[in-house]
């Protein structure tokens, strides 16, 4: 049995479900390692990242680099004396840091390593339509996400699944694998794979505004697909053209129909009680949607407050 000191680095609430299981399992946290303290919201209000605010509470050393090679933060790092390192949604780390304990340093990934490397594999997941997904435990090394696999455990994917909903429950089933592999750990039976060479691989790149705005040519169930895989956060996006007036628009539920009709692609068409948007193959009926300076709202109250023009399009 290995008595293990462990520092924990993390910074979003994917994360504090995962420190607050080891804590309730009394594992032996000695740090953690988050992002520092910066300006949020409209207020730019200087926030602590939830892991921090977390590890407080429960009276832990919290660590908070702006750089991860910083000479100053090694020696922090070091002086902990920790023998095993987890990572669960924190950043790239430097072989300084993730070589330093004896019994090496893991992440926990949200997907089925090796698909799904990098940033969003929750979103990409839901946006590619997968059947299922998963959550992997695997040995950090120079690249990212390509280290040895420790534990996978899977999940199916949902008809009506959004990455919100996706999120909290790979949450869940990530905690648990992060305990079950601390415990082989800890009794020495870590069963370490390398990653399979697959040449399909599919990537799980950072969102951008670039990749997350609405293809109107897609067929309707993979603009579904696409504005599920984005809800939440950080939201679908298009824009309203009405009349002269462009509006940035943010989507967050549809339901959608498949049927022939002789709309352009993006026109609008609209009721007194919907809003929807023709596709090449049916149309994408809007339930929740933001327009720009407004709050978000349900369609029908946006028909009762804001006039659509009869040639009106998303774009």
């Amino acid at each position: 049995m290995k008595d293990l000191r462990i520092v924990f680095m993390g910074t979003p609430a994917f994360a504090v479900a995962a420190l607050k299981k080891l804590l309730e399992n009394k594992k032996n946290i000695v740090g953690v390692i988050t992002s520092p303290d910066k300006p949020a919201g409209r207020g730019r209000k200087v926030r602590q990242s939830a892991v921090k605010e977390f590890a407080l509470s429960e009276g832990l050393t919290v660590l908070q680099p702006t750089n991860l090679k910083d000479e100053s933060f090694l020696k922090q790092l070091k002086s902990l004396n920790a023998n095993l390192q987890i990572v669960v949604a924190f950043r790239m780390l430097p072989k300084a840091v993730w070589q330093m304990p004896d019994y090496g340093t893991f992440n926990l990934h949200a997907s089925l390593l090796p698909q799904y490397r990098g940033a969003a594999p929750i979103n990409w997941a839901i946006i590619n339509q997968e059947e299922k997904t998963g959550v992997t435990t695997f040995f950090i090394d120079e690249k990212i996400d390509t280290g040895a696999i420790i534990l996978q455990e899977e999940i199916n994917i949902s008809k009506n699944e959004t990455a919100g909903t996706l999120h909290d429950k790979l949450m869940v089933l990530g905690s648990n694998l992060i305990l079950k592999t601390v415990d082989l750990i800890t009794e020495n039976k870590v069963p370490v794979s390398s990653q399979p060479q697959q040449l399909d691989l599919k990537p799980a790149p950072k969102l951008t505004s670039e990749n997350t705005k609405i293809n109107w040519n897609l067929p309707v169930k993979q603009i579904d697909a696409f504005i599920r895989g984005l809800s939440p956060y950080p939201v679908a996006w298009t824009t309203l053209i009405n009349k002269d007036e462009e509006v940035l628009t943010k989507i967050y539920s549809v339901t959608y129909t498949c049927e022939d009709h002789k709309y352009n692609v993006g026109q609008i068409i609209t009721t007194k009680k919907e809003l929807k948007i023709a596709a090449q193959d049916g149309f994408i009926v809007c339930k929740e949607l933001k327009l720009a300076g407004k709050r978000k709202m349900d369609a029908l109250s946006l028909l009762n407050g804001f006039h659509i023009c009869k040639h009106a399009k998303m774009a």
